[in-house]
């Protein structure tokens, strides 16, 4: 079976975010659908893992914020692979509150979905949240960001709990050589799998191609997940 077929589906990107009492989460999801037209209603689809999992739950509301699709990488992989039990995702955050009192992420959006649970369904890893709406509203008429572009255009990566997860298979590793004669090893982000390829660099952060993963500096962060160096490994 041939399990990339998935990735032909059409999905966008999205901040799925709830509360417990004054405490507040949110993750990046991709399987959030419209279900029904009167009353509005959504389904979304969030890993039984997750903080913002347990939130809904207990509290049986959330909103969903749908992404720019001028949204970073790093703002992406903020809300993507970090936890919200090891930080505050919301802390230096520009959002708003709901009438549910749930976040709606102001930043890198172009609207929101504010909902109140009226169902659950077991799937497994995962539970299918259904919220009727109760508050939507528009900011501007950017262009919202899909999953494709996401993945083809500015080379994002799913997180392993994600329902649209492939894992994928271990490709052949080429070592660059730079000019010097030196060996440029490729090196992985443990915890998001993005890639540093010496050839490539990371122009974003002012690290020109040609540059080892040994001279990046200490203070430079994975451009996707925002993790140090310390998180990666050479490729073998």
């Amino acid at each position: 079976m041939n399990l990339q077929t998935f990735s032909k589906l059409s999905y966008g990107l999205y901040i799925v975010s709830s509360k417990k009492g004054d405490k507040l989460n949110g993750q990046i999801a991709d399987c959030i659908m419209q279900i029904t037209a009167d009353p509005p209603a959504i389904a979304a689809s969030i890993n039984k893992k997750n903080l913002t999992h347990q939130y809904i739950r207990e509290s049986k509301v959330f909103t969903v914020s749908i992404l720019s699709k001028s949204a970073t990488l790093k703002f992406i992989g903020h809300f993507g692979f970090k936890s919200g039990r090891e930080l505050d995702k919301f802390k230096d955050m520009n959002y708003k509150l709901g009438k549910t009192g749930v976040p709606i992420v102001l930043d890198n959006t172009i609207g929101f979905l504010e909902c109140e649970l009226i169902d659950s369904y077991d799937v497994g890893s995962h539970t299918i949240f259904v919220g009727k709406v109760v508050g939507a509203d528009t900011f501007n008429d950017h262009e919202p960001m899909t999953y494709d572009y996401y993945h083809k255009v500015i080379k994002g990566k799913t997180d392993k709990n994600a329902p649209t997860y492939i894992k994928e298979e271990k490709k052949e590793v080429f070592t660059s050589v730079n000019p010097a004669g030196n060996n440029m090893a490729k090196y992985r982000c443990t915890v998001c799998d993005y890639i540093y390829d010496p050839e490539i660099g990371d122009p974003n952060s002012g690290i020109e191609p040609g540059t080892p993963f040994e001279a990046l500096p200490d203070d430079w962060l994975c451009p996707v997940c925002g993790v140090g160096k310390d998180k990666f490994v050479k490729e073998e």
